[in-house]
């Protein structure tokens, strides 16, 4: 038995799948103080639903995939280890200098963004490797010790250290591990080289900072939440969903936590690619996950998921850059949760605040008073107040009705209804942009992709984004309501590993690029080696971070040749970048040589032993349960058929209006759309 977890800021997800491959779904409320309460919780709504004890449910488990956004909100809400940074003397700003780049030129009010470590904390060291790997200025030890001396004095909780060209030679990195291991016992240490061997310094700084100060964070969060699973009678392996889109064992994720910065998010688009290949394999997608705080957009491009080592924490250029490769995911403060007010301008505002969890919307009658989109859903007619969460949750339809008309009706000189109505009608507008952003950037036509509805929340109004993108086909899976659980449980044990190097096609270095390509099939090899017991296939792709010369920024090519013989292999690797130069920029340049500046390398390790991914359906319910009234804008309110979603035949189409109702999710369909279910068990709405 297997057990798949995301942890979102209002529900915790589970989906646990049976030796047998049946697979069931559960909810329960995160607790923002205790996350591992809440995955307590929601086991034990699984354990109830099978008549068995939480102890017993968890013996027979023996993998539980846990997925989380601790780290990011460590680092959000400023909760990480004082840390200090070690770098090469003269190199002292690189946390502060960046990049370099703004959002708005010219707009000198905005504040530069504070360095992640402060400089007061950021020490130099005399050494200098030069860009061969020779040494020019051997490492002083005594100064070392001084800087040593000085950061057990202030206290630190966790060191980094980032030498100039340390990924090509990292002796001297290695070496002032060993003297912090020596002189300053107990304290995380991380290195620049081992977490992110990339040449560009800033952001091997920048992911050596930040990894280190989740260090005692996360190894406290992983060490209490698999201690308390084995307290509660689970003997398995805890693994870890990473941000590019795989999964890996708890004690790795301790000691490298950079890599679950982007945890859950990462498994919705695995999910979606999933179900879209069902219905029409090989379309592209657009993954919506719309949780209770936040909507998240991926993107699945010809069966791929494009990948980006532009992850920022915050807005780009005035956050901190985590520089390390993760799935391509775009968020924005909009969910079930997002809280609604007019300003003092008269301008409604959707987001980015949300009530999370505690105090939740006003309807969850736990002390909210700020109107939310639930609340406006609630107002409408959308979720039926007495069958939330299966009815295990009541919701206060008075309570959400006087918050509406109190903070948004009465400022805007609106009534009830249609002051909801522009609550929902925002929050799609923020969230179609989103999608736009990212979906032109990458040279999709949004029209001509099928919407993937996920989340709890994203039946109430993917409908309605889907018809303002022009998208034909809005997919909403069975699992849709914890699709980034459903991923989870679909995913892959997976590594990643980096060479730096620098060769260039007008002399390229064949023995140094094959002994690159040997060393990380090793690493790929040592991985699936240790998985061995488990694994059922075994996939590596290894790419190129390579460009034109003279050229700031590189792309990924990914590499097909396995060894570089002679020219003719130089020539086959110089024309497939040609080729995708020319696709991402429209340009090619035939007379410039093309450098290789790193090889990066993924294996992945097929672990689940089943294809099939159904949930199985617990009793006998009818398909139809009868009519109630909802609002829709220019309409009014509305005699709407309500259908239970396990429950629908397949293949038979219906005519909106509709709701959509399950335990865990309610979809809405307004009069102009069309839905049907699908033979895999998909509601597939044209709206």
């Amino acid at each position: 038995m297997r057990f798949a977890t995301d942890t979102g800021g209002t529900f915790t997800d589970l989906v646990v799948e049976d030796d047998d491959g049946r697979v069931t779904m559960y909810k329960a409320s995160t607790v923002p103080s205790d996350p591992v309460a809440g995955v307590l919780a929601a086991l034990t709504l699984a354990a109830k639903d099978r008549r068995l004890s939480l102890a017993d449910l968890l013996a027979r488990g023996d993998t539980f995939i846990h997925g989380t956004t601790h780290a990011i909100n460590a680092i959000i809400t400023g909760r990480t280890a004082k840390t200090a940074l070690i770098v090469t003397e003269g190199h002292r700003d690189i946390l502060t200098f960046r990049e370099g780049g703004r959002i708005e030129p010219f707009n000198h009010t905005v504040p530069y963004p504070k360095p992640y470590v402060p400089r007061a904390l950021t020490f130099e060291v005399p050494e200098r490797v030069v860009y061969n790997g020779e040494v020019l200025t051997p490492l002083d030890e005594s100064a070392v010790l001084e800087v040593i001396a000085y950061i057990k004095a202030a206290g630190v909780e966790a060191v980094a250290v980032c030498l100039l060209w340390s990924t090509i030679n990292p002796a001297h990195e290695k070496r002032i591990g060993e003297l912090l291991a020596t002189h300053l016992p107990g304290v995380p240490v991380t290195l620049s080289h081992a977490i992110n061997p990339t040449l560009r310094e800033f952001r091997r700084a920048s992911s050596a900072a930040i990894d280190a100060s989740l260090k005692p964070l996360m190894s406290r969060y992983l060490g209490g939440l698999t201690q308390r699973l084995k307290e509660a009678g689970f003997a398995g392996e805890v693994m870890v969903l990473t941000s590019g889109g795989g999964m890996m064992a708890a004690q790795d994720v301790a000691e490298a936590p950079v890599r679950v910065i982007n945890s859950g998010p990462s498994m919705a688009p695995i999910a979606g690619r999933y179900y879209t290949d069902l219905e029409d394999k090989g379309q592209s997608a657009i993954v919506a996950d719309t949780g209770g705080t936040t909507y998240d957009i991926s993107l699945v491009r010809d069966e791929h998921i494009p990948m980006t080592r532009e992850l920022w924490i915050g807005q780009p250029t005035r956050g901190h850059l985590v520089g390390y490769p993760s799935v391509d995911v775009k968020s924005i403060g909009a969910g079930g949760g997002s809280i609604a007010r007019v300003d003092a301008g008269g301008l409604l505002h959707v987001g980015p605040m949300s009530a999370g969890a505690v105090p939740g919307p006003v309807c969850y009658g736990k002390g909210g008073t700020e109107p939310t989109v639930t609340d406006a859903t609630v107002v409408l007619g959308y979720l039926d107040p007495d069958f939330f969460l299966g009815g295990a949750m009541k919701l206060d339809r008075d309570a959400a009705y006087r918050a509406v008309a109190e903070k948004v009706a009465m400022p805007l000189g609106l009534g009830v209804e249609e002051a909801a109505w522009n609550i929902i009608n925002l929050a799609t507008e923020n969230m179609v942009q989103a999608i736009a952003d990212i979906t032109v950037a990458q040279g999709i036509d949004p029209a001509g992709a099928v919407l993937i509805g996920g989340g709890g929340a994203a039946g109430l109004n993917s409908t309605f984004i889907a018809r303002r993108l022009g998208c034909e086909t809005l997919l909403i899976p069975e699992t849709g309501a914890a699709l980034s659980a459903a991923g989870a449980m679909m995913s892959d044990v997976t590594g990643e590993y980096a060479v730096s190097l620098f060769t260039t096609t007008a002399d390229f270095d064949y023995a140094r690029m094959n002994a690159a390509l040997e060393e990380l099939r090793a690493k790929c090899a040592a991985l699936a080696n240790r998985a061995a017991k488990k694994v059922l296939a075994t996939r590596v792709s290894i790419v190129a971070e390579a460009r034109y010369e003279n050229q700031v920024w590189d792309i990924d090519l990914p590499l097909t040749i396995a060894r570089f013989n002679d020219e003719k292999d130089l020539a086959a690797f110089r024309a497939i970048f040609d080729d995708a130069h020319e696709q991402i920029f429209t340009i090619r340049d035939p007379s410039s040589h093309v450098e290789i500046v790193g090889l990066r390398a993924t294996v992945s390790c097929k672990v689940r032993p089943h294809e099939a991914f159904r949930l199985e359906q617990v009793g006998k319910v009818d398909a139809k349960l009868g009519k109630r009234s909802v609002y829709f804008t220019g309409i009014g309110w509305v005699d709407t058929a309500i259908y239970r979603l396990e429950a629908l035949p397949e293949g038979k189409q219906h005519q909106g209006p509709a709701i959509i109702e399950s335990p865990f999710t309610s979809i809405v369909v307004d009069p102009q759309a069309r839905f049907r279910r699908s033979a895999a068990g998909s509601i597939i709405i044209h709206p």
